[in-house]
């Protein structure tokens, strides 16, 4: 675009423009290309975002397995790695980990934390959003109150965003696949069950940043059995990964995870299929309140038992068609992500992005000088 084209665009006086784009282009993130065809006179010139002008780096940290990603700011993916690590290991130990395999890719690319414009951090567990920490999560000993920025911040400029993982998941599938929609569900079923939440095509985090904790709804009828948490019949409990790997191993087929059970349903195993299929129904009875209370547009399943998806969507489907309200359901859709296990470095990237090139981050530049 010219600088006229975003005048008119935009509404704001030229100086107000000019004063903007002065300070995008001292931090590299808009330069001029090639003129525009003239209509007399001098040819404008054409201004374009620099995506290459920094990286950001994205972490993806599950309970024992991670995805590290850096990207350009465009969100173009320029180096990446898996590795299992077990997140119980405590704070300390994970992101000394993390932050040396960021150095690993920044160097593969011929880039160095001098170009790190920001750090994105998904993590499965409730985190505080507007201070980075996690809020006494089940499965992360010792990560309770822990400063993630505050410890990022020692190596690296820029801010630094942290996030429970499923509203990542949630921003990622949203960003990619379903932007025509105003109000989504994503639904993490893998060891857990977590919900995240897209209403008016933003994140919900609700007032301490957990919405969205369905499994640790109550069904009715499984007063016997005992969550994590300490209360008794919570969804995650009777149907997440871990509780069906628990029963399909009672009955004689063994699994120790997620993943297990989703090897046992694609071998055709029927108590398998059976017990997928059951889990899905229960979701789905948890996920009917939702849709009336929430009327989503879409809800997109994913997670390890979301690789069994056919058996999985048959219940859910079954039980939230049955029980929501027709107005509700006339259009909703009920698929499995598409994104895959990738969801959430997409989702966790693109958070970071529009923070750093957000109208108040170029604000805080022409006011005080502050990195973008």
């Amino acid at each position: 675009m010219t600088r006229a084209d975003l005048v008119k665009q935009t509404g704001l006086a030229r100086s107000t423009v000019a004063q903007r784009l002065d300070a995008l282009r001292e931090h590299e993130l808009v330069y001029e290309a090639h003129a525009s065809a003239s209509t007399g006179g001098r040819p404008p010139t054409v201004l374009m975002f620099n995506q290459g002008a920094g990286v950001v780096l994205v972490a993806d940290l599950g309970a024992t397995h991670s995805r590290l990603v850096v990207s350009d700011l465009a969100g173009q993916q320029l180096a990446e790695t898996t590795f299992d690590m077990d997140i119980g290991e405590g704070p300390e130990p994970v992101l000394d980990t993390v932050h040396r395999h960021f150095l690993e890719l920044l160097a593969g690319i011929d880039r160095s934390a001098a170009d790190v414009r920001g750090v994105g951090v998904g993590v499965p567990g409730p985190v505080a959003f507007s201070t980075g920490e996690p809020v006494a999560p089940p499965i992360m000993p010792g990560w309770d109150s822990f400063s993630i920025p505050k410890w990022f911040s020692q190596h690296f400029d820029g801010p630094v965003l942290v996030d429970n993982d499923v509203n990542t998941m949630a921003l990622g599938e949203h960003w990619t696949h379903w932007r025509e929609h105003e109000h989504l569900l994503y639904v993490k079923i893998g060891t857990g069950i977590g919900c995240g939440i897209v209403a008016g095509r933003r994140i919900h985090r609700g007032a301490q940043g957990a919405a969205g904790d369905i499994g640790h709804v109550r069904l009715a009828g499984h007063d016997d059995v005992i969550c994590r948490c300490g209360n008794i019949g919570c969804l995650e409990a009777v149907a997440g990964g871990r509780a069906l790997a628990t029963k399909l191993t009672e009955l004689g087929l063994p699994a120790e995870s997620s993943r297990d059970v989703v090897t046992l349903v694609r071998a055709g195993e029927p108590q398998a299929i059976q017990a997928v299929r059951d889990a899905g129904r229960c979701l789905g009875e948890v996920l009917a309140g939702a849709v009336n209370f929430f009327n989503p547009g879409a809800i997109v399943i994913g997670g390890d038992i979301a690789e069994a998806h056919q058996q999985l969507l048959a219940g859910v489907r079954e039980v939230i068609f049955q029980r929501s309200l027709p107005l509700a359901t006339g259009d909703l859709r009920i698929v499995p992500s598409r994104l895959g296990d990738r969801a959430g470095v997409v989702g966790t990237g693109i958070m970071v992005i529009e923070h750093i090139l957000s109208p108040e981050a170029v604000d805080r530049v022409i006011q005080g000088g502050i990195a973008a």
